[in-house]
Formats: structure tokens, C-alpha cells, sequence
């Protein structure tokens, strides 16, 4: 076990910690993120290209409603699994968005994140042992999240020839009697490739033979999408509806990244499952963001179009520009706000007396050379590759890509 010596006043003290920290890793994304901010403390000009958040402001009525519910005393401990209210406006959205119905009371919950309702599934199901399938590239977090629940996350490469996508066949090999769950994410993050409907009746049609494995949906970039049509698994083949967990979130449509709420609809015993795990960890969601969030999904939805035109128009430059670079090459991406470019064709080179023999080594020297702060794809799956947010204002991006290529130009 790993021990840490914490000072006090009288002496110093051992503290163990958890054997289940050796099998955690700390976010890459937010590591890159602290770096770019201690640069930022000296002075430099960074180029913050790392953070999964929207630029955007949260709507106004959407902030008013905070600050009503704020007036108005609402700032009680709420039920585990979220507000009435907000459960109510959760069931309804899945039915007008997506087409599944769900029991506000029984099958639907709210809770403090997307994040946590991921995790929460994980620790509701997962026992020593059991098998969760998850494509690559993928969010940083889901293999941690399976482990930390006891589980053994198993990665399936996808290719860049293939647009990122898990084939069926792929994931036909990787299914063992011990897989639990698989781990959908449309669009992507970090790819921002989509599942459309026939990928993703095709991914349907292997579930369908193996009525052990659960399917987890993980819809948060729903609303950030371009050049295809979004489409859920449980609404492609219903028959699947009943071992789906389909979870959304209002941070990334909505611009709520901080005020942490996430909902899921899902079948009655792993909704009640998931409710027993929000009692004993965390109470509630905030009563506050939970208004805002019913205020958000009951609300004019029109600014969601024009924050598109503008991602999109951001994608494009980006895209072009970072194929000018030497040894980059780039996939358009149809949604989120995300970009995932290879670097193999820089691997090998040297910047100033240092090889470059990593997606990692790219980053860091990217950083420490240009001051431009990109996530490697190391921390994704995926690599050589890194991860480019383009969830800032052009300027930024264009600055940024410039001093991209300048390195990519400098090197040996």
C-alpha cells in the first residue's frame, strides 16, 4: 500500500491510503488545464486548446430562475434522485427529442453531473470481475470509473480509417460471458464522430444476441451536432430500452459545465439501483441548478442553432488548418466541439535536442515551446494523436493554430 506522511502540530502521522489508487489515474485533461494556468501565472500568452467546455455564456433565463429559486427559499435538501419538477421536464424531453417514454417517478434521475450518473451506474452494477466494453478513443473517465467500481474496462481500437467508429464485428469479438455493460458515446468525445442509424442498428443487432450486456448511451453532446442526424440506441431497437441506461446532461447544450446536472432514463430496477447509491454519497443535486436545469429544458431552445452555426464555422478553419501542418492530419469531426488530430507524421523528429517519441512528448513540448495547451490522444486510447478544443473564439484558435504549425515547422 502507498503511505503518504501528513505533518500535524505534535508529529508526523502515517496515512494509508486505498489500494484502488494504483489503479486510478488523475484527469489528463484537467492536469494539462492547471499547467496552462501556472504558465499563464508567469506571464506566458497560453493558448488554451484542453478544456471540454463551451465559451458560451448560460442563457439568462436560464440564470434567472436560479436566482428566483435562490429568492424564493428553494435551497432545502431535495429527493435523492432530483425534483419532481425537473423529472418531469427530463421524461418529457427524451419523449419530444427522442422518442422513449419514461415513468418521471421511477425511471428517470437527476443527479450532480453527467459524470456522476456514469459513475453511479458503474458502482449500482458492476461486481469484482465483470467486464465493461469500451471503444477507443474515449472520454478519459470511463476506464477509471469502471475500476474504481471493481470492474475491468476492455478497450476495442477503432481506426482512423474508419472514422472512429466501433464496427459490429469488433465489438461481436470483444463480448465475453463476463461483459456487463458497453459504452456508447454519439457524438464523440474526443472525436466528435457521430452514430448514425445505421451504425448504430448495426451495434443494436449484436446486443440483441447477448441478453447479458447493458448498453450505456452517453448523449451529452446530443445538441452539438452538424453534418448528420443525431439518433439514441434504445430509439433505433426498443427492444433494448429495458437494459439502457440513456444519460444526458445540461452542461455542454445548455453551457452549464458548473452548475453540475446530469439525468438518466433507464429500467425501474437500475434506476432504484442507482437511487440507493445517490442516498449514501451524495444527498442530492443542488436545488439550485436543479431549477435552472427545469428552466433550460422548458425553455426557448433557439440559441442551441445559433451556438451551432458558430461551432461549426470554428470547426472548419480549424480543420483546415491544422492539415497545413507538417506531419498533422485531421478528421471532420459532425459534432461536439472537438477535434482529434493524428501527429504520427511528427514522431521521430526532434524538437531542440529532444526526440519526439510520443503523442506526449508533442504535447509537452507544444506547451512548453509555443504555449499552446492540447490534451495527447495517450490519455484517450488513441494515440498518436491529440485532443484540440475548439470551444473558444476564433482569435484564439487562429493564433493558436499558427503557432501550431510553426512548431510542426520547426521540427527536425
Amino acid at each position: 500500500m502507498a503511505r503518504l506522511r501528513v505533518p500535524d502540530e505534535d508529529a508526523m502521522t502515517d496515512l494509508t491510503l486505498s489500494d484502488l489508487l494504483n489503479r486510478v489515474t488523475p484527469s489528463p485533461t484537467l492536469a494539462v488545464t492547471q499547467k496552462a494556468r501556472e504558465l499563464r501565472a508567469e506571464g506566458r500568452d497560453v493558448k488554451a486548446l484542453a478544456a471540454g467546455e463551451p465559451d458560451f455564456d448560460t442563457p439568462e433565463h436560464v440564470k434567472e430562475a436560479a436566482i428566483k429559486a435562490i429568492r424564493d427559499g428553494k435551497t432545502g435538501y431535495t429527493a435523492v434522485d432530483g425534483i419532481p419538477e425537473l423529472k418531469q421536464a427530463v421524461a418529457d424531453k427524451f419523449e419530444r427529442d427522442n422518442g422513449l417514454t419514461y415513468d418521471p417517478g421511477t425511471e428517470i434521475a437527476v443527479t450532480p453531473g453527467g459524470k456522476y450518473m456514469i459513475f453511479a451506474t458503474m458502482l449500482a452494477t458492476l461486481n469484482p470481475g465483470d467486464e465493461v466494453v469500451i471503444p477507443a478513443p474515449y472520454w478519459v473517465s470511463y476506464p477509471d470509473m469502471v475500476k474504481i467500481a471493481g470492474g475491468v474496462p476492455v478497450i476495442v481500437e477503432t481506426r482512423e480509417e474508419d472514422g472512429y467508429v466501433l464496427t459490429p464485428e469488433a465489438l461481436e469479438r470483444h463480448i465475453t460471458p463476463r461483459t456487463r455493460w458497453v459504452i456508447l458515446n454519439s457524438p464523440s468525445n474526443p472525436t466528435g464522430v457521430v452514430y448514425g442509424p445505421e451504425a448504430t442498428r448495426a451495434l443494436a443487432d449484436v446486443l440483441l444476441r447477448h441478453p447479458q450486456v447493458w448498453a450505456l448511451s452517453d448523449d451529452i453532446y446530443e445538441h452539438v451536432i452538424y453534418d448528420a442526424t443525431f439518433c439514441t440506441l434504445a430509439s433505433v431497437e426498443p427492444e433494448l430500452k429495458d437494459r439502457t441506461l440513456t444519460m444526458n446532461g445540461a452542461s455542454k447544450a445548455y453551457a452549464m459545465t458548473g452548475w453540475r446536472i446530469g439525468y438518466g432514463g433507464g429500467p425501474k430496477p437500475l434506476m432504484a439501483a442507482i437511487r440507493k447509491v445517490l442516498s449514501q454519497s451524495t444527498s442530492n443535486p443542488c436545488s439550485i441548478s436543479q431549477w435552472a436545469t427545469l428552466a433550460a429544458l422548458e425553455g426557448d431552445h433557439g440559441f442551441l442553432g445559433e451556438r451551432n452555426t458558430a461551432f461549426r464555422d470554428r470547426r472548419d478553419r480549424v480543420h483546415a488548418a491544422l492539415n497545413e501542418a507538417p506531419g498533422i492530419s485531421c478528421l471532420l469531426p459532425q459534432g461536439a466541439f472537438y477535434l482529434y488530430p493524428s501527429c504520427a507524421g511528427v514522431i521521430g523528429k526532434s524538437f531542440l535536442s529532444r526526440k519526439i517519441e510520443s503523442d506526449l512528448d508533442f504535447a509537452e513540448a507544444l506547451l512548453e515551446q509555443e504555449a499552446v495547451a492540447v490534451v495527447p490522444g495517450t490519455a484517450f486510447g488513441a494515440a498518436p494523436a491529440f485532443r484540440v478544443s475548439y470551444a473558444t473564439d476564433m482569435e484564439t484558435l487562429e493564433e493558436a493554430c499558427r503557432r501550431i504549425k510553426r512548431f510542426c515547422e520547426s521540427l527536425n
